[in-house]
């Protein structure tokens, strides 16, 4: 039995006469061209929007931006990359109508528009509301790490700068050592054998001393701008917690409807810890679902009692669970959870049934900390080997009464950690699996935002497409 044979090449074929006649109607770029029709461009801060009486023409930003957007849903970020698909690519080319622009072109229009995407994106985001795509009840809160264009050995911190230092002088002063030795050597029994060995020893010691010095002057860079880091190919970058297995990147706070695993806002940080991020995300959030209350529920990560009452007053019911962590419980004695606070008495009880009352007073960053004590009760206490060394001490926040409020709320609703995890997680493992957003391509903070803006919609349009399909996206564009 015969294989199946092509057509010969010479053949001459009866092909469509338009190239319209290529893409089908449920083919994601006809929603892609719908939709950046209907954006206004200029008010979305999109440069060289009206064109220039004179001079030669440029490149409509309306045609760049479709590229990106079709770029970004089908895993071509790279401009060059980008520049060969509108030669060969029948769908690019019906999007961008023929025109072919080089990638210098491209990736300008990107670096010169990179505040302008975040825009796009939320537009979107009204779009997906007026399809009632989101829930807007409850948003799932979480952040992940992605690698910036600086490998970790060009990132330095305070820390490890002061350590190399001194081994540098360590080194330095025993190179030296060695060189006068062997110039005392040489006064008794000069040898060409010694004098090579000399030369060697001085080149060390100079090129020591110049990696000492350029380190020298990166300290000295960090005490001047007073950070923590400093990094030499992409400055703002940050060497990330080893927790999160990236050597130096960003941090990304993602803030996900749970109706369906929608992207609601996103934010690009170089804070290395997720602490302190939760209110400015999930209120961002609320504001896009335009709505103005909603719950909010993240992980262990975002624990900070500051956060968690301005989440509180700004209308956010947060749902963080409280991290086990504390000197007692690293020494293996009891928690602070087992002793009960009664708020009308302001006093805690431990587990033998004592009373703590309040003692001292002080401060723990901004707010004020008070320590509850029973001296008398923990020397006759039959359980203080489970409790204490000396006597036990509980300290409680001045407004602390803000996580208790939490904390009930989760013992009524502890399925809540459940529906985070199974809905914030999916973007994250579709951006780094599927779409191969594994690490930027630019560089400083403010172009990887615009970038990640253009990860964040293709994401938003890959979900929404599966959700209502391409030509209902088509008609609540032109809508």
């Amino acid at each position: 039995m015969a294989h199946l044979a092509g057509t010969d090449r010479s053949q001459l074929l009866l092909l469509p006469e338009a190239v319209d006649d290529y893409v089908g109607s449920d083919n994601p770029v006809r929603f892609i061209e719908a939709f950046v029709d209907g954006l206004d461009l200029g008010t979305a801060g999109f440069v060289r929007v009206q064109p220039k009486a004179t001079g030669r023409p440029g490149y409509d930003p309306a045609d760049l931006l479709k590229l990106y957007i079709y770029g970004y849903l089908n895993r071509v970020r790279s401009s060059r990359r980008l520049e060969v698909e509108t030669h060969r690519n029948i769908e690019v080319i019906w999007l961008l109508r023929h025109l072919k622009p080089d990638f210098k072109t491209i990736a300008d229009f990107r670096r010169d528009n990179r505040t302008a995407f975040k825009e796009v994106f939320r537009e979107f985001v009204v779009m997906c509301r007026q399809l009632d795509l989101f829930g807007r009840e409850l948003i799932a809160v979480d952040g992940t790490r992605i690698k910036a264009v600086n490998n970790k050995d060009r990132n330095f911190t305070r820390t490890s700068l002061v350590k190399f230092i001194q081994e540098a002088d360590e080194k330095l002063a025993g190179y030296m050592k060695r060189l006068d030795e062997g110039d005392a050597d040489d006064d008794h029994t000069p040898s060409a054998g010694s004098s090579r060995g000399g030369e060697k020893l001085a080149e060390k010691i100079a090129a020591i001393q110049s990696k000492r010095d350029r380190q020298k002057a990166l300290l000295a860079e960090l005490e001047r701008t007073g950070t923590e880091q400093i990094s030499l190919t992409d400055p703002d970058a940050r060497a990330m917690a080893r927790m999160t297995k990236v050597g130096v990147g960003y941090n990304i706070q993602l803030a996900v409807d749970v109706k369906h695993k929608l992207i609601a806002e996103q934010a690009v940080s170089n804070q290395v810890l997720d602490l302190g991020l939760l209110a400015q995300t999930a209120t961002a959030a609320m504001e896009a679902l335009g709505v103005n209350r909603i719950e909010a529920v993240a992980d262990r990560g975002y624990f900070k009692i500051e956060d968690i009452e301005a989440c509180e007053a700004a209308g956010v019911t947060a749902y963080v669970p409280k991290p086990i962590r504390g000197p007692a419980v690293r020494d293996g004695f009891f928690s602070k959870e087992v002793f009960g606070y009664q708020a009308d008495r302001d006093v805690f009880v431990c587990p033998a049934g004592a009373v703590l009352s309040p003692r001292h007073f002080g401060k723990s960053r901004d707010n004020v900390k008070v320590d509850y004590t029973n001296r008398a009760a923990c020397k006759a206490c039959e359980m203080k080997p489970h409790c204490t060394r000396t006597f036990r001490r509980v300290s409680r926040l001045e407004n602390e009464a803000v996580l208790d409020r939490m904390a009930a709320r989760l013992a009524l609703r502890p399925g809540v950690l459940d529906e985070r995890r199974n809905s914030v997680e999916h973007p994250f493992g579709t951006i780094k699996q599927w779409m191969g957003q594994g690490a930027f391509l630019m560089r400083r903070l403010q172009n990887v935002r615009g970038e990640f803006s253009l990860t964040a919609l293709a994401y938003n349009i890959r979900r929404a497409i599966t959700l209502v399909g391409v030509p209902g996206l088509v008609a609540a564009a032109r809508a």
